[in-house]
């Protein structure tokens, strides 16, 4: 019982922390002028130039992965020519960008569009688009990924909201579910 008390003592704690140290340092970028509009998800440790974050405009519905960047400058000629660049970033409605993706100034990400997991995106991204690499290029629009999803998803595994954390998943599923996507890869809808 003690040691289920200290769980939950532990938890609260950290959810709390979380939580203020976010709201506060998401809170600190705004005043000093990034434009974030409604809904967004900012997950932990992303990244906004805040020494030019007010060239920084993120549209409604976005969703930002942990450990994401937004540089609106460049100073990797400062040292050659005494000068850095600087560009805004806008990035449109209902755009997901992927856990370490980095995003560099001067580039709009066009709407509904999906920048991959560790990408570096130097150039605007059409709408619609999907994009991947170092540096990032246009792999398929957002309506072929969704095809290409779906045709997927008839031959792998489906799991339920039951197999979240917010689904309460069970130890033996957690296992369960680990065994079933060994070199493999399910969804959970």
């Amino acid at each position: 019982m003690r040691l289920m008390i200290k769980k939950c003592i532990h938890f609260i704690r950290a959810r709390a922390r979380k939580y203020i140290l976010e709201e506060l340092w998401l809170e600190d970028y705004i005043k000093v002028g990034l434009k974030l509009g409604d809904n967004c998800s900012i997950q932990p440790g992303g990244v906004f130039d805040y020494s030019h974050c007010w060239l920084i405009n993120i549209g409604n519905n976005v969703t930002i992965a942990p450990q994401a960047y937004l540089l609106a400058h460049d100073a990797s000629t400062k040292q050659l020519n005494q000068y850095t660049k600087v560009g805004s970033i806008t990035i449109e409605d209902d755009v997901f960008i992927g856990a370490r993706a980095l995003i560099m100034p001067g580039v709009t990400v066009g709407k509904r569009s999906i920048i991959a997991a560790g990408s570096i995106v130097t150039k605007s991204v059409p709408e619609g688009s999907i994009v991947a690499g170092n540096p990032a290029k246009v792999l398929f629009t957002v309506e072929e990924y969704i095809e290409k999803t779906n045709k997927l998803m008839e031959s792998k595994k489906i799991y339920d909201r039951r197999y979240t954390l917010g689904g309460n998943i069970s130890p033996a599923d957690k296992v369960k579910m680990y065994e079933e996507l060994i070199q493999n890869i399910g969804f959970v809808v």
